[in-house]
């Protein structure tokens, strides 16, 4: 019986190699073969047609010491993350503030605001390229020039095409930061509002001295999850701006990092530039996962 259930057990296991194996396959195929094949080629000369040619750090040289259209990209993406992730923080916050009281439609109300988050980013950018349009086709201009304001060119004016590209992405973000401090609402015990009462502390002094302290690991989590997406933005440029020539816009104007390593591996096939651009945007990436981890090691006692 221990060599028929020995048996019984081995064969088990084959079978469960078997389900894993596509996966596996699939996994190392289309995710960990280009990580290791990008990073060849972040150290070559490559533009699809040719063979690959080593030149060893030159790409990592033009990029951080001979390209200002790089660091336009880098300042851009700054620019972008400074503006989009506070703002969209604080409106997520009050927004989540403001559902979590004891309000009728309550569930409409996540819904709504939550519906942008699953409706396709190119889709909501096309909708959102509409609506800045020029003076006889764009909603928003329409209704600037009815309270007799003189229209805005958001999207061929190098001043307004990325403040344009970030109230979208604000507006886009708000609904899944919302939820998440919602989430994180609800595991603050209701014991801690009641003894709050008791002491005679209003709704100011609740939210400052009750909310903010016990919802500070969701707002370190949404903090760093924003910084590393905003970081990523490449959907908006590209269908915002893509239009009028180059990724980017007017100048360049509204030109960030990803794009700028779309536009060189995908538009002009400089592959290995663009991974080398890839590979400095893991840099990063990786440096606020390790803030992230730091931060996240902090605990809360009830």
């Amino acid at each position: 019986m221990q060599n028929e259930s020995f048996f019984q057990k081995l064969n088990k296991q084959k079978v469960s190699y078997l389900f894993i194996a596509l996966p596996a396959a699939l996994f190392f195929i289309f995710q960990l073969a280009p990580v290791f094949i990008s990073f060849f080629w972040s150290f070559t000369r490559y533009d699809v047609v040719h063979s690959p040619r080593f030149v060893g750090l030159a790409n990592y040289k033009n990029i951080l010491f001979n390209d200002p259209l790089f660091w336009k990209a880098v300042g851009n993406t700054i620019i972008y993350v400074i503006g989009v992730v506070p703002i969209g923080i604080c409106l997520s916050l009050i927004l989540a503030v403001a559902i979590d009281q004891k309000i009728k439609f309550k569930n409409f109300f996540k819904s709504i605001f939550f519906l942008p988050t699953v409706t396709a980013i190119v889709a909501v950018s096309v909708i959102w390229k509409w609506l800045y349009a020029g003076e006889k086709y764009g909603l928003l201009n329409y209704l600037i020039m009815k309270l007799g304001f003189q229209p805005i060119d958001w999207l061929a004016s190098p001043a307004w095409t990325l403040p344009s590209i970030m109230i979208m992405s604000i507006w886009a973000g708000v609904g899944y930061n919302m939820i998440l401090f919602l989430a994180g609402l609800q595991t603050i015990p209701q014991v801690m509002y009641e003894v709050a009462d008791i002491d005679g502390a209003g709704f100011w002094k609740k939210f400052f001295h009750v909310t903010l302290p016990l919802l500070r690991p969701t707002i370190v989590f949404v903090i760093i999850m924003s910084f590393v997406f905003s970081f990523q933005v490449f959907e908006q440029v590209y269908i915002m701006t893509g239009g009028q020539g180059a990724i980017g816009g007017v100048l360049n104007s509204g030109l960030t990092i990803v794009a700028y390593l779309y536009d060189k591996g995908f538009q002009k096939f400089q592959m290995g530039y663009a991974s080398a651009l890839a590979y400095i945007i893991f840099l990063w990436i990786f440096v606020l996962t390790m803030i992230n981890k730091r931060l996240m090691k902090s605990n809360v006692e009830y």
